[in-house]
């Protein structure tokens, strides 16, 4: 855990941000999973349910009957919405803020689910799938800038952490309500809670929300943003050290500058012709500090022009990176398809195990969530990475061999690992390697790898899997480790007690900061 002295940063208001936003997160993993149970009960492949496509109710049939590409086209297509979805909230979140972008977010995240609950047919099923997945991927991009920014600064590793043990929980929480509720139309249920959720996360952003106070600050609202980052705090915290870190020299000039601007506003209804001071001269310093300020609100990156920029284009390259090795070195084939996996080497019930995974990753990640800010990203990423290689080496001799125990240790080594390193560590990157301007559009550009990398895996890693022969594939896990492990030792830099990303990567600037 962090140090004790940190803990007066930990408000209730602070508290409340965290999980009403990481609502989002949650929503992904929910998603994510929430077919793996209800799978033959939907498709009407029980012996129960093959002749009878209704029940009591006229309205809503009590399964669809579907082919194999079928059902794979509704369980991918949540992945294509999701791409999306990051694709257009990184430019949406730098330009309109933070809190905007959520709300909007979780407006599709509550009609996706509601058209799945209700579906009639496969089309509507599938709009409803793609719908949720724009309120994810959006999600997924939005959040963790978010929580990075509202976070404690000494802190923004361990609640960073947040965004995976939500998504964790989400997939814990579907996997928990198929065990109960996989049959009959009771699926539908589980496809509407998601909605119900994310109608929470609306009604509990609007009422009580903030704008992250450094957005606010990056864009021009230098009082706005020190009475939230107050309230955040606490009334009683002392913030001044925190706002220099938003390259402003002190609360007092955040105060003084907006006085400015806004006398200089009332000057100029008055007198619109040419600012002046007291002695009737014209007072540049009030005219110009406006025009560096509007000049700073307005400069931000877009997704093409974060390629462009040499000193973010590294940046873009190590967050892309790391986000697919989070999914290509095979995390999903646990999540998505890990009921085969394990209940025919263990013979025990499949939903069952498939809990007892879901559980171990929250557990794991939660616990490991203070060693990113006490060894920082780096070894964790890279401890992460070696134990999902070395993991991915047993599981293949386990599975060809047919060797339960060995197996068993294996997947449960295998997703340990990746809750220490791959788990939290990327959603942190994008938000620590480039500068705010940027930060939007790297995010974008992080998730929508991590998004197609997710479908990649989805849709090919059965194929895979059985046209190698079982247990094989994983040696193609451990290949990719491999690369990746060396990539992130080479190229990929510490963030962990860094300013900002000029620091992060040894960049001098040639003048001093801004005001």
């Amino acid at each position: 855990m962090p140090d004790r002295g940190t803990y007066h940063d930990w408000t209730p208001y602070l508290f409340y941000l965290l999980l009403t936003s990481a609502l989002g997160p949650l929503l992904f993993g929910y998603h994510l999973a929430e077919l793996n149970e209800p799978e033959q009960v939907i498709r009407c492949a029980l012996p129960t349910t093959t002749t009878t496509t209704t029940t009591t109710s006229s309205t809503f049939p009590q399964c669809l009957p579907m082919s194999t590409p079928q059902f794979a086209l509704i369980s991918s297509i949540f992945t294509l919405g999701g791409l999306l979805g990051a694709l257009t909230s990184g430019p949406l979140t730098t330009k309109y803020g933070r809190l905007p972008t959520m709300l909007l977010s979780s407006v599709f995240a509550a009609l996706g689910p509601a058209l799945a609950a209700t579906t009639l047919n496969i089309p509507m099923f599938v709009t409803g799938r793609f719908i949720a997945g724009l309120g994810a991927g959006a999600a997924t991009v939005i959040v963790p800038i978010y929580i990075s920014e509202i976070a404690p600064p000494n802190q923004k590793g361990f609640f960073g952490s947040t965004t995976q043990i939500m998504i964790n929980m989400g997939i814990l929480t579907t996997q928990l309500l198929g065990l109960f509720l996989s049959k009959g139309q009771l699926w539908r249920i589980i496809l509407g809670v998601g909605g119900v959720i994310a109608v929470l996360q609306f009604g509990a952003l609007y009422l009580a929300g903030q704008e992250s106070p450094k957005w606010l600050a990056d864009n021009g609202m230098a009082g706005r943003a020190k009475k939230a980052l107050q309230r955040i705090r606490g009334h009683e915290a002392d913030i001044e050290e925190e706002v220099k870190g938003w390259g402003i020299e002190s609360v007092q000039d955040m105060e003084d500058e907006e006085e400015t601007l806004l006398s200089g506003q009332d000057h100029m209804s008055s007198h619109p012709a040419s600012p002046s001071g007291p002695d009737g001269a014209p007072d540049i310093h009030a005219s110009s500090k406006p025009g560096k300020k509007a000049e700073k609100a307005a400069k931000t990156l877009g997704f093409l022009a974060v390629l462009q920029s040499p000193d973010i284009r590294p940046a873009v390259l190590a967050v892309v990176t790391i986000m697919l090795a989070q999914q290509l070195c095979g995390i999903n084939s646990i999540v998505m398809y890990g009921v085969s996996l394990l209940s025919d080497l263990l013979a025990a019930n499949a939903a069952l195990l498939n809990v007892l995974v879901a559980v171990l990753n929250v557990i794991v990640t939660t616990a490991a969530a203070p060693l990113v800010d006490r060894i920082g990203r780096k070894p964790c990423l890279l401890i992460s990475i070696g134990g999902m290689g070395t993991s991915s080496i047993l599981l293949a001799f386990g599975i060809m061999n047919a060797i339960p125990v060995l197996s068993a240790i294996s997947v449960l080594l295998f997703v340990a690992s990746f809750g220490i390193g791959l788990g939290p560590v990327p959603f942190l990157l994008s938000s620590e390697l480039v500068a705010a301007e940027a930060v939007g559009a790297t995010q974008s550009w992080a998730l929508a790898a991590n998004w197609i990398a997710t479908f990649a895996v989805a849709q090919f890693f059965p194929l895979v899997n059985e046209r190698l022969g079982k247990g094989q594939v994983y040696f193609i896990f451990a290949g990719f480790a491999l690369l990746f492990g060396g990539f992130t030792a080479w190229f990929v830099p510490e963030t962990r007690g860094r300013r900002d990303a000029d620091e992060v990567w040894g960049r001098r600037k040639d003048g001093g900061r801004e005001d």
